[in-house]
């Protein structure tokens, strides 16, 4: 049995265990359901008709009798272990293997472990060791929405064939990061009744963490203490690619395994060449050649018209495969088809985990070059938000039929999937990569050191900063902000904020203490993104400077009025400015619009109200 370790890397310790131990090495066994007890799901009668599925990657599966049959394997291919069972099952693998490592990557608000399963040639445990080795590493996560459970399943299977069942080889030039289940808690709010969109497996977690944040919109804000976990562990670890699996709900359809990743138009060009022309073609050819039929992950823009076609995602960075992007981290984001069977989605999964070692392993070394040319590319002018166009060129889907109905119960058009395959040829597609704002490139920005939650935010991503040790006095651009719009409800615990922009060129005076954030690093898109306040995930947007919306200091009628009065007698300027003003009829007869006029332009206003205290810098 592997010990206790405590390894302390980099920012905090990873604790390294395998906590069980098993009498005469038995073979762990999951709760066991009955197979000829669950003859349908409990959704079955009201989801679309499927055809049955038959496919090559059935041999992958054990039967339940044999040895380390998976707890997916011994239920019958159409249930998932709970946290205790797939850590137990884990465990034993882990203790039986020379090749596999368990760390936890820290613990959920309801104090569960976060496990990772670190697999390598050499069965090294920290982060350091792995990167000794010199080969590519691959960071799989699944159940980031814990209802979304196919990667789970898939990847204890492909851990076990990779430790016993002559497999091993597919480490030999790659590294496997495994995270089982990220969003743990969620995970342990199971029931059948969860998902109802989804073919199962029997019981599925939750969508959203014990604090119903969904973590999938937490990349950039990262509010979540498991985000907080995954993004520390990602700097830690350095993956050169991530996958993130879900299963997705929509509209009917013919594949089985879509995946996507960022756009060409995105922060990655090289990265997505990459993956467009090396990785996409051996994993499509892989599934095929398994039975699956895998697709580019898109989705309808009216799911009562597919004739209308399709979206093609440009994701910002609050989504996995948007952060990705922005960090220049090759991410890929995978979507099962929520109403294909479980086992069917399952094995999809695992083939394409396979081939995904087997890619990165053959093609490393441009995947490095690829990740490194976006990393240092830093282009003078970025786009921070983006609309849509209709691109040139439309797309065969292979859909499924329907007809569209008069609902009784909603009195609303309802779609009726028929299962029957059905080819729509040339759809439309709509992308949002059509730049918008784009914003040229400072040298650093500065942020004053009284905005904590913002200077730990951007360290958490591992942006690099550093410290004034002395107070400063600089030339630098500030925005001011004019009409903020905020939001009617709050989204996912904040307030957020939009407001016209109008830009600077101010004198400031930096107090020690201000952080200093360099655009020129392997980060600094993100920065850019993350503080330039029109960027769709900006922390701006995100709320964490509202306080500067606030006004907390006024003047009382009765001191204005006289102070207008001296104000006018002092400067003719100002007086013809004022009689410029009343030509505004709707000014001249508002009283406290003109009392106002004369507090703002008096020196008791306060200077910084509604003036974004990050400011930027050319030198």
């Amino acid at each position: 049995m592997r010990r206790f370790l405590l390894a302390s890397l980099m920012v905090s310790p990873l604790l390294i265990c395998s906590t069980f131990t098993y009498a005469n090495n038995a073979v762990p066994t999951a709760t066991q359901v009955p197979t000829e007890q669950i003859t349908h799901l409990e959704n079955d009668s009201i989801l679309p008709p499927i055809h049955p599925w038959s496919g090559a990657s059935e041999t992958l599966l054990l039967s339940a009798d044999q040895p380390w049959a998976t707890p997916f394997e011994q239920q019958g291919y159409v249930s998932s272990p709970n946290y205790h069972d797939t850590m137990e099952w884990l465990d034993k693998l882990v203790d039986s293997s020379d090749v596999l490592q368990k760390v936890s990557i820290g613990k959920s608000p309801q104090g569960r472990d976060i496990w990772m399963i670190v697999a390598s040639q050499d069965g090294v445990s920290t982060a350091q060791a792995l990167s000794d080795n010199g080969k590519a590493t691959v960071l799989v996560q699944a159940g980031i929405h814990s209802g979304e459970i196919d990667g789970k399943d898939a990847g204890m299977m492909l851990l076990r064939d990779i430790s016993h069942r002559n497999k091993r080889d597919l480490l030999e030039n790659v590294n496997l990061l495994f995270i089982p289940i990220f969003s743990v808690d969620a995970h342990e709010r199971s029931s059948k009744f969860n998902r109802v969109n989804q073919r199962g497996p029997v019981n599925m977690g939750w969508r959203t963490t014990a604090n119903n944040l969904n973590l999938n919109r937490d990349y950039a804000k990262a509010d979540a203490l498991e985000m907080q976990h995954l993004i520390q562990a990602i700097n830690i670890w350095q993956p050169d690619l991530y996958i993130d699996i879900h299963v997705t709900d929509g509209i009917d359809y013919q594949y089985d395994v879509t995946f996507g990743y960022n756009v060409a138009q995105g922060y990655s060009p090289s990265i997505f060449t990459w993956l467009e022309s090396i990785y996409r073609p051996a994993v499509e050819h892989a599934l095929t050649e398994q039975g699956h039929i895998p697709g580019q992950l898109v989705f309808a823009n009216d799911n009562t018209d597919m004739t209308k076609g399709l979206s093609l995602w440009n994701p910002s960075p609050r989504f996995s495969n948007g952060y990705g992007d922005a960090r220049h981290l090759p991410t890929i984001l995978i979507e099962n088809h929520s109403l294909k069977p479980y086992k069917q989605r399952v094995l999809g999964t695992y083939i394409t985990l396979e081939q995904t070692l087997k890619t990165v392993a053959k093609n490393s070394t441009k995947l490095k070059s690829a990740i490194n040319e976006d990393k240092y590319r830093n282009p003078s002018e970025l786009t921070i938000s983006w609309q849509n166009e209709t691109l040139a060129e439309g797309k065969d889907f292979k859909g499924i039929d329907y007809r569209v109905e008069q609902s009784p119960i909603s009195g609303d058009k309802v779609v009726r999937w028929t299962g029957e395959p059905k080819l729509y040829e040339n759809l439309p597609i709509v992308a949002n990569t059509k730049a918008d704002i784009t914003v040229t490139r400072p040298v650093a920005y500065y942020i004053p050191p009284q905005w904590t939650n913002v200077i730990e935010r951007l360290s958490l991503h591992g942006i690099r900063m550093t410290r004034l040790n002395k107070p400063a006095s600089i030339t630098a651009q500030q925005y001011q902000f004019s009409d903020p719009l905020f939001s009617s409800a709050d989204y996912e615990g904040h307030q957020t904020v939009t407001a016209t922009t109008a830009i600077h060129k101010i004198n400031a005076y930096l107090p020690a203490g201000s952080m200093r954030i360099p655009t020129d690093q392997p980060l600094g898109d993100l920065a850019m993104l993350l503080l330039e306040p029109q960027a769709e995930d900006s922390l701006f947007y995100w709320g964490m400077f509202n306080t500067i919306f606030t006004r907390t200091e006024y003047i009382e009628d009765y001191a204005v009025e006289p102070l207008a009065a001296k104000m006018l007698l002092d400067n003719p300027a100002l007086q013809a400015e004022f009689d410029q003003a009343l030509k505004d009829p709707d000014f001249a007869k508002d009283s406290q619009a003109r009392l106002r006029w004369f507090y703002q332009r008096s020196p008791y206003y306060d200077n910084e109200y509604m003036k974004y205290p990050v400011l930027r810098a050319s030198k």
